[in-house]
């Protein structure tokens, strides 16, 4: 079922760019894709609302009378859930606003010299525009994950959008509208991909313009955000989702397996590495795959993942090395099943999200395990982290120094910007002394 590539014994030998290259990888043009999305954004940004609802109908089959979703209709869904269903929203909201809570920052005062005193104030971003995807999957869980840390950071102003669905009237998915209601979001807008992109970035109809964009998409999404970093903040550049897994010669081939088609459920394009230094495993891995994906729901979506270019077998000779092409590869999710799994985990570098043991699997982590499931994709995890409280807050330094502190290091400031042949500079705080 899946392919192999073994580098047992030879993984030292490659540079971290060799490595990576040898590594299965979905090809992910995001320039092609901006391409084809440029004029809808600039359609956008010179028609506004017209424009949006010109492209729902084109992409989604809905007309739209209004884009933002009526609050009764946000109350429906809620009232319409099932009891169960509504326990595991909660238990997922409660649990993530514990995780997020932690990581509010405190205010940082350095007195750098005697009157000389640099605070560092965290602020939120004023207003964001969170993303729902709704294409193959309908990701409720992305509500809870988008909007939970942007609401302990302390944003006063937040939009949702989610693709309308025809089949529910031309409104967004009905757990969709049920989780915003129970966060207690009311502004929400019945457009999808990058058309919603657009609208959050330039503004349209009863849209007013955010200043941040986060939440997961299709390759089109991931090119719209692209296309307007600068005008607005964007959480990240997220592609097709992926998972990896260090596992030893004693894991379980029926763990390791059902995690593997977890995560090729959620798109044809999905990656599932196995990375292992045991032949034997592999191949108890593959039966299991060849059993168990004929029987499952999405079979011929999860078997062309499977067998795709961005998923495969990794051979390696021992846990050292099992690392390394880890961190080369730099894994959204990254399962560890192998003796010590714990100490293993301590030693990774890249990775989005790390899952310890045989009782910690990704599909815990994209609902109920506390942690946020908006993770780097594509290899990003060598340079960025997941969603989280911080990527809501922009640090500010308020500077405050009295005339003595600024007397005593007058002179270093006059030598620097002479050095740099800025001497207006030096004048700028030796006329404070004249």
């Amino acid at each position: 079922m899946l392919r192999r590539i073994d580098l047992s014994g030879e993984v030292a030998d490659y540079s971290a760019r060799a490595l990576r290259g040898l590594l299965p990888r979905a090809a992910f043009d995001v320039n092609a894709a901006l391409r084809q999305i440029q004029p809808l954004l600039d359609d956008i940004a010179d028609r506004g609302g017209p424009a949006v609802v010109d492209a729902v109908e084109r992409f989604d089959g809905v007309r739209l009378e209004q884009l933002r979703v009526p609050e009764s209709a946000i109350k429906a869904a809620v009232d319409g859930l099932d009891d169960d269903l509504r326990r595991a929203y909660l238990v997922a909201i409660d649990r993530v606003r514990e995780v997020h809570r932690a990581q509010r920052l405190p205010e940082v005062v350095t007195e750098v010299a005697p009157g000389g005193i640099v605070t560092e104030r965290y602020v939120p971003v004023g207003r964001v525009g969170l993303y729902a995807p709704g294409g193959l999957a309908v990701l409720a869980s992305s509500v809870i994950m988008n909007a939970v840390p942007a609401q302990i950071a302390g944003v006063d102003s937040l939009a949702l959008a989610s693709p309308a669905q025809k089949t529910n009237g031309g409104l967004p998915a009905p757990g969709i509208l049920a989780v915003a209601g129970l966060l207690g979001i009311d502004e929400v807008y019945a457009v999808g991909g990058p058309t919603a992109i657009g609208m959050f970035a330039h503004g349209a109809g009863e849209c007013e313009p955010v200043d941040m964009i986060t939440g997961p998409g299709n390759i089109y999404v991931t090119a719209a955000k692209r296309a307007v970093k600068g005008l607005v903040g964007i959480d990240a550049e997220a592609g097709t989702t992926e998972i990896a897994v260090i596992a030893d010669a004693d894991a379980d081939p029926a763990h390791v397996a059902v995690d593997l088609i977890s995560q090729a459920e959620h798109d044809p394009a999905a990656a599932s590495v196995l990375i292992t230094m045991s032949v034997a495993l592999a191949d108890a891995v593959d039966a299991e795959l060849d059993a168990r994906v004929p029987a499952t729901r999405h079979s011929e979506r999860i078997a062309t993942a499977l067998a795709g270019e961005q998923s495969g077998t990794i051979l390696v000779a021992d846990l050292d090395e099992a690392i390394l092409v880890a961190d080369a590869y730099a894994a959204e999710h990254l399962e560890i099943q192998c003796a010590d799994a714990r100490a293993a985990a301590d030693r990774v570098r890249n990775a989005g999200a790390i899952f310890v043991g045989p009782y910690s699997p990704v599909s815990l982590g994209d609902y109920c395990a506390g942690s946020n499931h908006v993770l780097p994709t594509g290899g990003c995890a060598r340079h960025s982290a997941g969603l989280s409280v911080h990527t809501f807050l922009r640090g500010v330094h308020i500077v405050d120094y009295s005339r003595e502190a600024l007397e005593a290091v007058a002179a270093d400031v006059v030598t620097f910007a002479n050095s740099e042949d800025l001497p207006g500079h030096g004048e700028a705080v030796t006329a404070r002394f004249a």
